[in-house]
Formats: C-alpha cells, sequence, structure tokens
C-alpha cells in the first residue's frame, strides 16, 4: 500500500514539475524575444483580464504619452487669486456666499477682458 502511495505521488510530482517548467521556458522565451525587438513580429494571443507580466516588458517609446493635467481654475470674483472648487459652486472658499448672478457677471466681464487682449 505505502509503495503504490509513493508511486502515485512521485508521478504527480514530476507532472507538476514539468508543467512549471514549460510555462517558466514559455514566459523567458516570450521576455527575450519582446526585449530583442522580435515580439512585434510574434503576435501574442488577446485575452480578456488583466495582461501578463510579459507585456509590461513593452519598450518605453510604444508606451503612450501621459496626459497632461488641466490648468488650475481660478475663482471669477474680480482681484480673487483662489482656487475654485465644485464643492463651493467653482468659487473659492471665501466667495462660495455670493449671488450666482454677480458671479456670472464676473464672468462675463472676464470673457469680454480676455477677448480684447
Amino acid at each position: 500500500m505505502d509503495n503504490n502511495i509513493q508511486f502515485l505521488v512521485d508521478n504527480f510530482v514530476k507532472q507538476i514539475v514539468a508543467t512549471v517548467e514549460a510555462a517558466a521556458a514559455r514566459r523567458v522565451q516570450t521576455a527575450v524575444s519582446v526585449a530583442l525587438g522580435a515580439g512585434s513580429a510574434v503576435a501574442l494571443p488577446r485575452r480578456r483580464g488583466r495582461p501578463s507580466k510579459a507585456s509590461y516588458l513593452v519598450p518605453a517609446a510604444a508606451a503612450p504619452a501621459p496626459a497632461k493635467r488641466r490648468p488650475k481654475q481660478l475663482c471669477p470674483v474680480p482681484g480673487c487669486t483662489g482656487l475654485a472648487a465644485p464643492v463651493f459652486g467653482m468659487v473659492c472658499a471665501k466667495h462660495k456666499g455670493v449671488a450666482k448672478a454677480l458671479i456670472k457677471k464676473y464672468r462675463a466681464q472676464r470673457r469680454a477682458a480676455k477677448a480684447k487682449g
């Protein structure tokens, strides 16, 4: 009985070792081919979900440029240099109580001044 179990365990371990070695060899081969530039000729299958680690080895030249950040929006009240925030209705914290009609007027004045010069 012990001999039979030992035989089954040995076969199972050999199968696992062979599978892991094959997967490791495939990963190394893919990484080397991508690093040497031959990776573009070899089409990797597209799959759903998180990309494999081999896809992270793509050269930086192929990666898209990072998006530019939008400029900070200032408070429209004349003379104020505070940053506008959506939580305050796109004015600074100091001017959050100013009437919306007045803020609309300030924005129109700023646009007119910007259009002139």
